[in-house]
C-alpha cells in the first residue's frame, strides 16, 4: 500500500498522526502516512519514535523502502521494541537534530555538485560530513578554493525549493541527472526536481533547508584520489 510521504512536500515536518496498515516480514511497521525519510540517494533514513494513543513508545531504528518504485515505507523498530497491531493509531514523530543536520548536509552537496560540474559517480550524506565522489579525468582540486566557492553560495541565502516534472520531460532533459550511480525514481510518473535558484537544478527525493544560508559554514576536508578519473570530496560542517 502506498506510503503518503509527507516530507516530499515539507521537509520541517517533525510529527504526524497515522495509523499502521501493514507488519512486513523482516518486522517493519507500514504506516499510511509519515514524516520518516527513508534510505535512498545516499541519505541514511531517519530515526525517532511511533508513540501509540496508550502512551506507548516505539523506537524507530531506520525507515526503508519496501519497493523498487518507492512507494512504501517500512519503519524499523529498536531491537526489544513492543509489537504494534495493524489498524493501530500512532504518532510519528522524528529525531529532528538529526533530520536537520541532514538536510543542511545534502544542500551542501548540492551546492558541491554545482562548483565541480562533473559526473557524480557516488555520494553519502552524514550527520556532520559527507562527500561526493566525482568523474573527473585530472585532479588539480584545491581544497581551499572549493570552500570558498561553496561558502558564497551559502551567504548568497539563495532559495531552495521544489517541484515536479514528469517522467516525459525529464527524458527529454537528460542533463539534469548528474548522478551516474543513482538514478531518480521513475515510472510513477513524475520526478521531484530540487532547486536552488540561480546555482542549481536536479532530481532529487531527498530533504533540504529553505534557503542555503540554514547550511551554515561548511569546509571541504579532504580530497582522496579513488581511481584513474575518481576524485571523493568530503565536506563537513564546519
Amino acid at each position: 500500500m502506498p506510503t503518503e510521504c509527507l516530507f516530499r512536500e515539507d521537509s520541517y515536518l517533525q510529527s504526524c498522526d497515522a495509523r499502521v496498515v501493514a507488519l512486513t516480514e523482516q518486522g517493519g511497521i507500514v504506516l499510511d502516512r509519515t514524516v520518516f525519510y527513508a534510505t535512498s540517494g545516499g541519505q541514511p533514513g531517519d530515526t525517532g519514535t511511533l508513540t501509540t494513543g496508550a502512551g506507548a513508545r516505539v523506537p524507530i531504528a531506520t525507515a526503508v523502502y519496501t519497493d523498487a518504485a518507492k512507494s512504501e515505507i517500512a519503519h524499523v523498530p529498536a531491537a526489544g521494541a513492543p509489537v504494534l497491531s495493524v489498524g493501530e493509531a500512532v504518532t510519528a514523530s522524528i529525531d529532528w537534530d538529526r533530520r536537520y543536520a541532514r538536510m543542511r548536509m545534502h544542500t551542501a552537496l548540492h551546492l558541491l555538485s554545482a562548483v565541480l560540474p562533473y559526473a557524480v559517480t557516488g555520494g553519502s550524506v552524514g550527520d556532520s560530513e559527507s562527500r561526493l565522489d566525482f568523474d573527473i579525468p585530472e585532479a588539480g582540486l584545491d581544497k581551499d578554493a572549493i570552500t570558498a566557492k561553496v561558502g558564497e553560495m551559502i551567504n548568497s541565502n539563495a532559495s531552495v525549493t521544489s517541484r515536479w516534472i514528469t517522467d516525459a520531460e525529464l527524458d527529454a532533459n537528460p542533463a539534469l541527472v548528474k548522478t551516474m550511480s543513482v538514478k531518480p525514481p521513475t515510472g510513477t510518473g513524475r520526478v521531484r526536481l530540487i532547486e536552488i535558484a540561480g546555482l542549481d537544478l536536479q532530481p532529487c527525493g531527498g530533504t533540504h533547508v529553505r534557503a542555503t544560508g540554514e547550511i551554515g559554514a561548511v569546509r571541504v576536508t579532504q580530497i582522496e584520489k579513488k581511481g584513474k578519473q575518481n576524485r571523493r570530496v568530503r565536506l563537513a560542517l564546519a
